[in-house]
């Protein structure tokens, strides 16, 4: 046996070392072991096959069964600390106290407590010693499988493995590889296994745990080398299986995004199911760097007792329950060495004493923050840099550098070739005429104030501005990442030259005491260099300044501030005001004699003081001076202390964003909102990307013009010669021409037919037959006259006739001179208003696929003139009245008495209809309101209850798949299918399908034919859809556009939108001056006014139609009501309020054909 196998071979005999790292030995089990013993080949136990006498397989044995020793006896933490903290070591305060003997110091009478120098020193010794313990189990747990998925205790075991975040390519081979090192050094020396993978569906590897052997472990690997990725995180799905599973003991839940439920019903019910179980939970987050599924899986393992393990492959947010309690407590250790260094002060050849009060004293009031986590040589002095880049805010530095400063405004760029429309009143032709040359020539474009120029569009400038404009977005890239790192990312850019700090150190900020003094050290460091004054004030019940005023910035100034910064201890509320009224009346006293003058306040929370009256002081103190109000928040979780005083106020985060946002736009100053994620707000930042959303306008606007002019010179190129709008004009004056008509015999009569015929029109030669005779003598019998119904107008003209012309009719005679022909016009007298009669109404049966809108034009109740008012009381039935002078009174008319009267809208009217004619308007108008009734039910009935009825030939529906639409996807996937088969096969629709959440994904690139086998081919994707993720409407409505062919999109949501309402309205205008496509907008179980009238302006602006679902069921009910009972009231049954276009419209009629029955009824 060689040297490296006698090592492993005293390695594994080294039960000291194996239990300091939490493995529990034989030795340490019975007491009867000998401590040490030599290695021999007995203690491997019983000949298995696998003892053989080659040094290199005695290795691997070695290896195998040290792995063993370790998964059977490992220890977490929590348990390894029961034998190892510094109270089970007995290396506390009071330990070292009991050591010491009581002495009277005969000078001043006080009692103290000596200690020998030996005492001293071993106890420190002891400290080193198991400070290097905790670090050397802090390594062991940091090693192979441990470090990705920390230390799994239990025996019964089960995995339950997220494969939503994996996606094909090394991230998943890297999963796989890490998953089968697990099972390789801990999960095969467990007693059972259990394995479930889940995203929206689960799949667990068997029905029940299985007992550890060979092909167990063989399959276990192979199931991990299938694992494909999934979409969606259901972890609640996954716990309500494995819940159910009784054996296991240990439960691993291995997530890599963050889940589709929110924590309080994950909590909620892993509570419920845990109670009374002896479940060990261990979650771990593999590789995300999101902070929100972080809090989510940490806060979940801490509400049901267990541990967490978070690995990121980059290093990044490393996180383990386990390793924070070894942290905590060598950090304990280690402030405890330094205070008993710094205490006892030792005497050469003597013993160290100390007052029994002032020890006691001394670590009593121990700050909590001396044991929390510290970034390296946070304590050290501080590391000075000199700046020497101009420092200035963003809306400065746009001054310089923003798009109008390098002249690459859209609008200056093509100054120089617009033109405006010239317009000039014309004397000849007495109006004003507007330059028509530049039409053809240039392009037209909205310029800024809102006018209409004509551009001469020059590609090689706008290719150019184009370049110009991309370089410029990435220099503003770049200064958002300068504004993102350092020192910058929690104060932003400090930029006045006189400067003072306000620091928030009330007591909800006693957790998070490290990361301000941290702040502070990077703002020291980094920024304060350059400045000429500064100071610091420290704030909480109490104003603690730093110097009574302002220093110079040196740096034997900023060492000592920094060392004045780490003695700062959180307690009291957050008295602003006064710090503020400090800040103001000392340190900027002479304000006005000053320029560059700046307060920057590092805050947690509200303060507590009202915003109103925060604003109006520093307003006050402001204006007509060079300062400014910096608010920079740091948004934590806070923890009230409860030994501390309680703030005055309470605020939410965004609300205490609200009000602090108030507070420095009334101190002309800017506001940084940050926190451990990053920067959630920063008007520095916002200044840039308002610039680079301007450049990418620009940019689409220079598209558009490009865009344009390419489609005019393909239209040019199809007809060279002549113009579009010259060969219009060109049809036109063909059109106008006069046909040519061969003329008879130049006859006084022949002209005077010819006359009539060219002014009058063919229409009218029925009138001119008549004189086509020749009379036999001057006195000819004149034929009849002849009525003319209508003058002859064109067909273009008599479309636009308002009002029908006056009848006239026509006589032609000869004259008694010569054979001259004499034309005769008579205008009949006004035809006076006679009694209308009830028209028949005929409709039709079959429903047409048309919306309300169209289906009314031609079948509403005005259409079918069957209006109470205008049928039944015309303009001469009027109830008149006549002052009688000689009676000094009113008078009705004569008759008025005989004729039944009724008041309709405060008017009194005669009624000039007979009973019978009015059972007549009754049948036809329930005829009409029956028909009502059916066609509401038919778009109640099927598909069209939930999506309304698909008009166009050529649609895209877009389905929102979003995490709030769970509840109702089996419904939608139901109702889909039957939209499918329905409406889209049946009329033979070409369709295509999107979903949309985060992302998107559509069914086929393109538009398909509606065939038996594409429909079930669609019906096949429907089935797989599932709910996760946010609402991106914006992205699929981009998607959708780009569809060839597509003439309308079907959207069916059931909550606003994640990005800007108006944004997407904006776009979707944008889009559609290149491509006329109707947006139909469908409303699902949304509550949100908000977003329901988002979605009527979105279909109303692409002229598409709103319909929501609410209320199908009650108005289906009030249909088969009428229908069945004939029920005359005009109120009940009542139909439900419905929101969408179609039912409202159809709704509206019917009512009003209601209370026109109910009216006609009461007449009777």
């Amino acid at each position: 046996m060689d040297a490296h196998t006698r090592k492993m071979a005293q390695f594994l005999d080294n039960d000291q070392f194996l239990e300091t790292v939490g493995v529990t030995t034989k030795s340490s089990l019975q007491s009867d072991h000998p401590p040490c013993q030599d290695f021999t080949m007995s203690h491997l136990g019983p000949d298995n096959g696998l003892l053989v006498i080659h040094t290199n397989k005695t290795q691997d044995l070695l290896r195998v069964q040290m792995k063993k020793i370790q998964s059977k006896k490992v220890q977490t933490t929590e348990e390894w600390l029961r034998n190892y903290s510094l109270e089970s070591l007995q290396l506390t305060l009071e330990h070292l106290i009991n050591e010491g003997s009581f002495i009277l110091n005969s000078r001043n009478s006080v009692e103290e407590i000596e200690f020998t120098e030996e005492t001293v020193t071993r106890f420190e010794s002891r400290l080193s010693e198991v400070i290097e313990l905790y670090q050397q189990r802090i390594r062991w747990l940091l090693q192979d499988s441990r470090k990705v998925f920390g230390l799994i205790k239990g025996t019964k075991v089960g995995v339950v493995v997220d494969v939503s975040h994996m996606s094909y390519g090394p991230g998943l081979l890297d999963f796989q590889k890490d998953l089968l090192c697990l099972i390789d050094e801990q999960l095969c020396y467990k007693k059972q296994l259990y394995f479930l993978s889940f995203s929206t569906e689960i799949s667990p590897l068997w029905e029940s745990p299985k007992n550890i052997n060979v092909h167990v472990l063989h399959e276990a690997r192979q199931w991990i080398q299938q694992l494909k990725p999934g979409r969606g995180c259901n972890l609640l799905k996954a716990l309500k299986h494995v819940l159910t599973v009784k054996e296991l003991n240990c439960l691993v839940v291995i997530v890599g995004s963050c889940p589709d439920q929110p924590l309080e019903i994950l909590a909620d019910y892993a509570q419920q199911c845990m109670l009374g179980r002896k479940l060990q939970t261990h979650a771990v987050m593999y590789d995300c760097s999101n902070p929100a599924s972080l809090a989510v899986l940490k806060n979940l393992a801490e509400s049901v007792g267990g541990r967490y393990h978070c690995y990121s492959s980059k290093g990044e947010n490393f996180d383990s329950s386990d390793v924070n309690l070894l942290l905590q407590e060598s950090q304990k250790a280690e402030d405890l060495l330094k205070s008993i260094k710094g205490t006892f002060q030792r005497r050469i050849g003597g013993s160290p004493t100390s007052g029994i009060a002032d020890v006691s004293i001394e670590f009593a009031n121990t700050a909590p923050s001396n044991f929390l986590p510290k970034p390296p040589k946070h304590e050290g002095p501080l590391v000075i840099l000199t700046s020497c880049v101009l420092v200035e805010t963003s809306t400065d530095w746009l001054k310089t550098n923003g798009l109008k400063a390098k002249k690459l405004n859209l609008y200056q760029v093509l100054a120089p070739n617009a033109f405006s429309p010239v317009e000039e009143f014309v004397p000849i032709l007495k109006k004003t005429v507007s330059s028509t040359v530049h039409e053809k020539a240039m392009m037209q474009f909205e310029w800024y104030d809102g006018t209409v120029k004509y551009i001469h569009v020059d590609l090689s400038v706008l290719y150019n501005y184009q370049k110009l404009l991309a370089k410029m977005v990435r220099i503003y890239e770049k200064r958002i990442d300068w504004l993102s790192v350092a020192s910058r990312r929690i104060w932003g850019s400090v930029c006045e030259r006189r400067l003072v700090i306000l620091v928030d150190i009330s007591v909800t900020n006693s957790m998070y005491i490290i990361h301000i003094q941290h702040s502070l050290r990077l703002l020291l460091e980094e920024q304060m260099s350059n400045k000429d004054y500064f100071n610091i004030i420290a704030f909480g019940s109490d104003v603690v300044p730093w110097q009574l005023e302002l220093v110079p910035s040196q740096p034997e100034n900023l060492q000592n501030a920094w060392r004045w910064v780490l003695s700062l201890q959180c307690k009291g509320s957050r008295n602003f005001m006064s710090a503020l009224r400090r800040a103001v009346e000392v340190d900027f006293k002479d304000k006005d004699k000053h320029k560059s003058q700046g307060l920057y306040l590092l805050t947690t929370g509200i303060p507590d003081q009202e915003t109103h009256t925060v604003s109006a002081y520093v307003a006050e103190v402001c204006r007509g001076f060079d300062l400014r109000l910096h608010v920079c928040l740091f948004s934590v979780m806070e923890d009230i202390d409860s030994n501390g005083i309680i703030p005055a106020r309470y605020a939410n985060p965004t609300e205490t964003a609200t009000a602090f946002k108030e507070i420095a736009q009334a101190a002309n100053g800017r506001f940084h909102w940050f926190g451990e994620e990053g920067i959630f707000e920063s008007d520095d930042i916002t200044a840039i990307v308002s610039e680079m959303e301007k450049a990418n306008n620009y940019s689409q606007k220079c598209a558009f013009l490009v865009e344009s002019l390419k489609q005019r010179s393909v239209n040019h190129s199809v007809s060279p010669s002549i113009p579009e709008g010259d060969s219009n004009a060109l049809t036109q004056k063909e059109k106008r021409r006069p046909q040519k008509l061969p003329s008879p015999k130049p006859t006084a009569l022949s002209l005077a037919r010819m006359c009539i015929k060219d002014s009058h029109g063919a229409e009218r030669n029925a009138s001119i037959r008549a004189l086509a005779w020749r009379p036999t003598s001057a006195k000819a019998e004149i034929p009849p006259a002849q009525t003319i119904k209508e003058w002859p107008q064109t067909e273009n003209k008599r479309k636009h006739t308002l009002r029908k012309q006056q009848e006239f009719s026509v006589s032609l005679f000869y004259t008694d001179k010569g054979r001259n022909v004499g034309t005769v016009y008579r205008k009949y007298p006004k035809i006076m208003s006679i009694r209308k009669s009830v028209p028949t109404v005929t409709l039709p049966k079959k429903e047409e696929i048309c919306s309300s809108k169209e289906w009314l034009t031609k079948y509403s109740i005005k259409k079918l003139k069957l209006e109470l008012p205008r049928l039944m009381f015309g303009s001469g039935c009027a109830h008149r009245k006549k002052t009688v002078e000689a009676l000094h009174k009113t008078v009705s008319a004569k008759y008025c008495t005989i004729f039944p009267s009724v008041e309709i809208n405060g008017v009194v009217k005669h009624l000039q209809f007979q009973p019978k004619e009015l059972e007549m308007y009754t049948e036809q108008l329930e005829k009409v309101l029956q028909r009502y009734i059916e066609r509401m039910q038919w778009l109640l009935s099927g598909s069209r209850r939930l999506f309304g009825t698909i008009l166009e030939a050529n649609v895209c529906v877009l389905i929102d798949t979003s995490g709030s639409m769970d509840p109702y996807l089996p419904d939608i996937m139901k109702e889909l299918t039957s939209l499918i088969w329905e409406q889209l096969r049946k009329n033979e629709v070409r369709f295509n399908l999107l979903r949309f959440a985060e992302n998107t994904e559509s069914w086929k690139e393109s538009l398909v034919e509606a065939t038996d086998e594409t429909c079930h081919d669609a019906v096949q994707w429907v089935s797989k859809f599932h709910a996760h993720g946010n609402t991106c409407i914006l992205m699929a409505l981009q998607k959708a556009f780009s569809f060839q062919g597509i003439e309308a999109l079907y959207v069916l949501t059931d909550g606003k939108p994640d990005t800007s309402c108006n944004l997407i309205l904006k776009e979707i205008e944008r889009l559609r001056k290149k491509r006329d496509i109707k947006i139909h907008t469908i409303s699902f179980s949304c509550t949100d006014r908000g977003a329901n009238e988002f979605l009527k302006k979105l279909a109303s602006q692409t002229g598409g139609r709103y319909h929501c679902s609410f209320g199908d069921v009650d108005g289906q009910l009030a249909a088969h009501r009428m229908l069945t009972e004939r029920t005359d009231d005009e109120v009940d049954p009542v139909f439900p309020y419905f929101e969408g276009d179609d039912l409202k419209k159809l709704t509206q009629e019917v009512a009003k054909a209601r209370s026109f029955l109910k009216q006609a009824k009461s007449l009777r």
